[in-house]
């Protein structure tokens, strides 16, 4: 993806556990990696199957969070990540259960992650 072309969604992988947590405070937790690198770890629809088989793998519960990337916009960055040579975008602000605007289910196949129906 080039810097000039932003999609209309981001999306931000969870736990079943997380996203009940974000509809109990109104807030999505932050993992320990967002914490130490400052920001959410997020990812574009074309990103983030890859990252859920890469970082989720063991995973038994995931969804994928969709956020209209005009909901966040103003605190985006799309920033290069070395390891995968390509632009992810971080959010440098909390993730608002607001900002959400669907909670989709991980399907696991013996193929990896596929993208399940909405809850």
């Amino acid at each position: 993806m080039s810097r000039s072309h932003h999609p209309d969604f981001v999306y931000r992988l969870a736990s079943s556990e997380e996203w009940c947590a974000a509809e109990e405070t109104g807030f999505v937790p932050k993992r320990d990696i967002d914490e130490r690198d400052g920001y959410f770890h997020l990812s574009t629809r074309e990103q983030v199957l890859d990252t859920a088989n890469l970082h989720f793998k063991d995973s038994t519960n995931l969804l994928v969070l969709e956020i209209p990337l005009a909901a966040v916009s103003s605190d985006v960055k799309f920033e290069l990540a070395p390891k995968r040579g390509e632009f992810f975008p971080h959010l440098y602000a909390d993730l608002k259960r607001e900002h959400v605007s669907a909670a989709i289910k991980l399907d696991k196949t013996s193929a990896g992650f596929q993208f399940g129906g909405a809850l």
